[in-house]
């Protein structure tokens, strides 16, 4: 028998996150391990309804009341610190609260952990639930990140993380930034399930292009040496190429390639090990649901 946490990190969106434990609740009745959940509250500040359910197939839930707001990916930061050195666990799975990290997922990974070798196990997106814009911009993302850096990226915060691959993300300080770059970073064998991004319970998605492109741009951030390599040698042969026919239009591929450097470089500032240590410092109370 495993002891599983899983982590939620939630801002004002208690409704999903509701469903979502009626869901886990139910999608989990036939495992025989023992699953926990850690709900990281960024600081909400409404939407919020006290309900009182018996989940009978969750061991505990547990609230961490965050003082401040500072983001999904920090709150999931300050979940694995939080996890690692106050839980008894085998392993961490961390995922959305809306809806999309869909919880009948689960078992796949729990059904993997078995045959894993202890190996960090990842939800590779298939198929995502989106707009064709939004798609088509999610595939650019990938090739991008893939030509800059190297690293094939295609998972998000849905992964299944071992004991000790957790330990070497609270001790990287690029898991303060972007968490799927860094566990690219520290782990580089990785067991994937094949994974359906899912359609929110309530409301419209809230990753926007916007979002979407700073997503990108931290995931690059975290590989910013390679980077670099890779844009100067782009660099160096695109002038080659176009030398004869140098003009404004010919200029664009490189003021983009600059201002993604430029980007990369202000979002890389975020990789504070600093803050990361304190991160638990920022926990205001714990509530226990069971």
């Amino acid at each position: 028998m495993k002891k599983i946490k899983i982590l939620i990190p939630v801002y004002n969106d208690w409704q999903s996150v509701s469903k979502l434990l009626d869901e886990i609740n139910f999608s989990i009745s036939n495992l025989n391990h023992e699953i926990s959940i850690i709900i990281v509250n960024d600081s909400s500040n409404h939407d919020r309804k006290k309900e009182d359910k018996d989940y009978e197939n969750l061991q505990s839930i547990k609230i961490l009341n965050m003082k401040i707001n500072q983001g999904h990916t920090r709150c999931i930061a300050t979940g694995l610190k939080y996890i690692f050195k106050n839980e008894n666990f085998d392993y961490v799975i961390p995922m959305d609260g809306d809806g999309e990290d869909r919880p009948e997922e689960l078992k796949e990974f729990i059904y993997l952990i078995e045959n894993s070798s202890n190996k960090p196990i990842v939800g590779e997106r298939v198929k995502r639930s989106e707009g064709l814009m939004f798609r088509l911009c999610y595939q650019l993302h990938k090739i991008i990140t893939l030509t800059f850096t190297g690293k094939h990226i295609k998972y998000g915060n849905f992964t299944c993380l071992p004991k000790f691959t957790v330990e070497k993300l609270i001790n990287e300080k690029a898991t303060w930034n972007s968490f799927s770059g860094a566990l690219r970073k520290v782990e580089n064998d990785l067991k994937a399930i094949p994974s359906t991004r899912g359609s929110r319970y309530f409301g419209p998605s809230k990753m926007s292009f916007f979002s979407l492109l700073k997503h990108s741009l931290s995931i690059i951030s975290v590989f910013r040496i390679t980077v670099l390599i890779r844009s100067a040698l782009f660099i160096v042969l695109y002038i080659l190429m176009i030398k004869s026919n140098a003009s404004v239009i010919t200029a664009i591929p490189l003021i983009l390639l600059l201002i993604m450097i430029y980007s990369i470089s202000s979002l890389s500032l975020r990789e504070n090990m600093d803050e990361f240590d304190k991160a638990l410092s920022k926990i205001s109370n714990i509530e226990n649901f069971k």
